[in-house]
């Protein structure tokens, strides 16, 4: 069996570093994505990650075995992006929700594990598959788990929008007032925008950049606006950003 003849240990020392800085760099990105619940979350990264380190090692694994020509390369070049099309055939949007990003990613994964079978790597499509799995069964609790979890605002990038309704006559106060308790909360304001609503009254909107804010903060902030006499209304609303 020609196979076995090539199984070397310091190699397969070699490809198990590669997977295991692999997972864990690519969980390290997953880990983040995750917290925020984003679609492509701590599975999907490892995943991605760990099949992108196979095939490099692999492709180079096969030079130092067979040597000649580049052409097999350019095969397992094919396999990638080929499989890339392959997963996005398993990706669905239904009513603005994306599933099936986790099976394309283990698609892919197993693509390289095959390649690794193919170009007669027995014990490092075993290791693959195995990363693999443990990707999809080991981290799933973590994810159940993590999934659980409420977003905090106070964790959550966001743009903030603060709303004032002042008396038209004392305008430029509100306007002052508001700039002055952003600048003593060293928040950062983005623009301020004023606008007539009534004859008799005005919205000042004041956008800070995007920052983590605790949302007790501005409450306590527009709780101090709003004993101002010529404030009328004041609150505030955040929109998530990536």
């Amino acid at each position: 069996m020609q196979s076995i003849q090539y199984i070397s240990l310091p190699s397969l020392i070699d490809t198990t570093a590669s997977l295991l800085v692999a997972f864990l760099l690519g969980g390290a990105i997953g880990l983040e994505r995750q917290v925020r619940q984003r679609t492509a979350g701590l599975r999907t990264n490892v995943l991605v990650c760990t099949g992108a380190a196979l095939f490099v090692d692999i492709a180079v694994r096969f030079h130092e075995i067979h040597g000649g020509t580049p052409g097999p390369l350019h095969v397992l070049a094919y396999v990638v992006s080929g499989v890339g099309f392959l997963g996005a055939g398993v990706i669905m949007r239904e009513e603005g929700n994306v599933r099936g990003i986790n099976t394309a990613a283990t698609l892919w994964s197993s693509a390289a594990v095959g390649c690794a079978a193919g170009a007669d790597l027995l014990l490092e499509a075993v290791l693959g598959a195995l990363f693999v799995l443990a990707a999809n069964t080991l981290l799933r609790p973590m994810v159940n788990r993590i999934n659980r979890q409420p977003i905090d605002i106070v964790m959550v990038e966001a743009t903030y929008s603060i709303r004032l309704v002042a008396d038209l006559a004392h305008r430029d106060q509100a306007r002052a007032s508001l700039e002055a308790a952003f600048d003593a909360g060293k928040l950062p304001l983005r623009d301020i925008e004023i606008t007539a609503t009534r004859p008799d009254e005005v919205e000042i909107e004041a956008v800070l950049l995007p920052t983590s804010v605790d949302g007790d903060e501005l409450d306590a902030l527009l709780d101090r606006l709003r004993r101002l006499p010529y404030v009328r209304q004041a609150f505030w609303s955040a929109s998530t950003t990536e």
